[in-house]
């Protein structure tokens, strides 16, 4: 069986060039959660969240924060790392679906679209806005705009490295990616592209009401976010 997106996740993948810019992309977007929190005892899952390193940043500003990843080696450390933090919930794949039917009030899925192929994203989220309460939102963020080229994708992070302070490693960065086993996986299984109607047309499938969002998480800010509240 060839390697999947999740277990290069499961790996030592190297999507950061430092510790540097790991912090600050998890500080941006937890930052950006946290803007679309609008209770302080809101449910919030958070479906793909990487190490969600701000996590207690987060749980700090709502009632309950789940929090799932599909690599197991991901989210068993972030179990470790949560473990005494009672209103962090981290849920594996089995957990996630456990949770109650109309119960969240915000389910963010942010840089995960463009690894599942469409027809299973589609179905995934129709399966997880059943999990909204009335007037709750599902958002998705860092979705690739069709005709995105890595080199946009380079110049926003070199950007994000002059800003933050981390422009060298960023250049180094580049150079370690292309020689690395990313390119090859992104060249043999791709990355889903979607156009803005597109991307609106699947929350309404699930029975949202969607729309694009003004901003995307984090800095890249040539690919999109949309939201979807359930009526």
């Amino acid at each position: 069986m060839g390697l999947s997106w999740v277990d290069y996740w499961n790996g030592d993948s190297p999507v950061y060039v430092n510790d540097r810019h790991k912090a600050l992309h998890a500080k941006a977007v937890a930052g950006d959660i946290i803007t679309l929190i609008e209770t302080p005892d809101a449910k919030v899952l958070d479906y793909g969240c990487g190490e969600a390193l701000e996590a207690s940043r987060v749980a700090s500003r709502c009632g309950t924060l789940y929090l799932h990843d599909a690599a197991p080696a991901v989210l068993a450390k972030l179990m470790a790392r949560v473990a005494d933090q009672a209103n962090i919930r981290p849920v594996d794949a089995e957990a996630v679906w456990q949770i109650e039917d109309n119960s969240l009030d915000l389910i963010v899925i942010n840089s995960v679209a463009q690894y599942i192929p469409k027809d299973d994203f589609a179905a995934l989220i129709a399966r997880l806005a059943g999990k909204l309460k009335s007037g709750g939102r599902l958002v998705l963020g860092d979705l690739l705009p069709p005709g995105l080229s890595p080199v946009t994708d380079a110049k926003a992070l070199l950007s994000f490295g002059f800003n933050g302070g981390f422009l060298i490693p960023a250049m180094l960065g580049l150079v370690r990616t292309y020689f690395s086993e990313y390119r090859n996986i992104r060249s043999a299984l791709g990355l889903m592209h979607y156009a803005p109607e597109e991307a609106v047309g699947v929350l309404e499938a699930a029975g949202l009401k969607g729309k694009r969002l003004a901003r995307n998480f984090g800095h890249n800010q040539v690919r999109m976010a949309f939201e979807g509240r359930k009526p």
